[in-house]
């Protein structure tokens, strides 16, 4: 359980240290504003969609697709669950179920950060092949966060973005060439073929940016609110230890409850992996669209800076002993 624990505290620590590096670039000003906006840019339209490229395009075959059928599957049924949850525990912290606040507390509850913090852990811990599984079992939610997610921190009169608009975005983009080489073979002559061997090279130059670039972006957006009142917000702490712990908890039971029904009542045999990756996917902090939007349209986004800061510092320990607790019970992790 130790050798877990630090196995999975090592990248956790990377990561916050990026996290610092870029608040302290930003509060000694050596970076200015518009620093974080770049930074986000080329995150979203360079960093991530080559990352989702790679993954997918080595390991995305049809045998893939249908062995994690069942994963996919599962991973519908934990949004049912996160749902749910999110929709009782809203009323402990917002009694006006019509105020702005309402639709940042369900996004933060319902959607942890799978993509900028789950996707270098996964990455770091289980490697690229480990990631093409990660993605396949993220896919609903990432649907779920563009058809209704996003649209929760639309404030009330303002426009809302429709499905397709929010659903074609260049990380979604790059996911879905990089199934397209897979399923083609092109992301085989990428990688195995010598003359071609200068854009794997590119390739992975640039998704190795991702992980510490979103939490440079973390720490620069972080530092531009007052660390006082983001760190004394005691309903974040609340907050964040449902997002860390108690969700978690409650939607890994369900689905490794769900399975052993499934296997009892129609012999589907699924083994644990899909645990595995589900909580990478829903034991990360919140993300920083809370943070985003309000801003976006000029709101007060002091909530969600407390919300991103909080849950992104508590998750260095909370992410490492909760991951050792999961082998502990369900047995080592695989290996992919």
């Amino acid at each position: 359980m130790l050798e877990t624990f630090l196995a999975t505290l090592n990248p956790m620590l990377t990561l916050f240290i990026c996290i610092s590096v870029g608040f302290v670039l930003r509060k000694t000003n050596i970076l200015g504003d518009g620093a974080s906006t770049v930074l986000a840019k080329l995150e979203n339209w360079v960093f991530v969609p080559v990352l989702n490229f790679s993954a997918m395009s080595q390991y995305f075959k049809v045998q893939t697709l249908i062995s994690h059928a069942s994963n996919l599957i599962f991973s519908s049924l934990s949004l049912v669950v996160s749902v749910v949850l999110t929709l009782i525990l809203v009323r402990f912290f917002v009694k006006d179920k019509h105020s702005y606040q309402t639709g940042v507390y369900k996004y933060a509850l319902t959607f942890a950060n799978s993509g900028y913090m789950g996707d270098p852990i996964i990455l770091a811990i289980f490697g690229i092949s480990g990631l093409s599984f990660y993605k396949i079992v993220t896919l609903p939610m990432n649907i779920l966060t563009y058809s209704w997610g996003l649209n929760l921190l639309v404030p009330k009169g303002e426009k809302k973005q429709s499905f397709i608009k929010n659903l074609v975005n260049a990380p979604m983009v790059g996911m879905l060439v990089g199934i397209i080489a897979g399923l083609s073979g092109l992301g085989d002559l990428i990688y195995t073929t010598t003359e071609l061997s200068f854009l794997s090279s590119v390739i992975d130059s640039l998704k190795s940016c991702m992980g510490p670039v979103a939490m440079l972006i973390a720490g620069l957006t972080i530092a531009n609110f007052n660390l006082k009142k983001t760190f004394t917000n005691l309903k974040v702490y609340i907050l964040s230890f449902l997002r860390l712990v108690l969700i978690p908890i409650i939607v890994i039971g369900s689905v490794f409850a769900l399975k052993e029904l499934g296997n009892l009542l129609f012999g589907l045999s699924v083994d644990n992996s899909i645990l595995y990756l589900l909580f990478f996917a829903v034991a990360t902090p919140m993300g920083m669209n809370t943070i985003v939007f309000p801003q976006a349209f000029g709101g007060d986004a002091t909530l969600g800076a407390s919300m991103t800061a909080v849950s992104h510092t508590l998750c260095i320990i909370s992410i490492p002993i909760m991951y050792a607790l999961l082998t502990l019970i369900f047995g080592s992790a695989p290996i992919f």
